[in-house]
């Protein structure tokens, strides 16, 4: 007899969501990043802090230019959530760096619906262009 396969089993993990996600983001796709967020998704982080997925890519649309990239690090999950440390690669006039990063995302329905993400904003300052 076939054996009955269920739904679970066919879901994507939050953690594949969320490095696909972080994959399309830091290749400049952010279209494409956008297919992964709620439209009510909610971001919190040194720099940006958002209510919605427009108002998050219309506030992080100036990174499509540098970003460069990423090299996860690690990655754990528990439930929807999943906690990520990478390298988010930058590329600017003033040159090149690869800033550690922690996001702790929440993933429902393969949405990510919030993220929080803490970083060295000294560092990521000292790779920006003034202006």
């Amino acid at each position: 007899s076939e054996s009955m396969i269920s739904r679970k089993e066919y879901a994507v993990s939050p953690a594949h969501v969320f490095r696909t996600y972080l994959d399309r983001f830091t290749d400049g796709d952010l279209d494409g990043a956008r297919e992964l967020l709620a439209e009510d998704f909610r971001f919190d982080g040194p720099m940006l802090q958002a209510d919605g997925r427009d108002a998050f890519l219309e506030g992080a649309s100036g990174l499509k230019a540098i970003v460069g990239g990423n090299t996860m690090l690690r990655q754990w999950e528990d439930g929807e959530e999943v906690c990520s440390i990478y390298e988010f690669a930058v590329r600017t006039p003033l040159g090149e760096g690869a800033i550690p990063m922690t996001e702790w995302a929440r993933v429902r329905d393969g949405k990510l619906i919030s993220a929080r993400v803490i970083f060295d904003t000294a560092q990521m300052a000292a790779l920006m262009p003034a202006g």
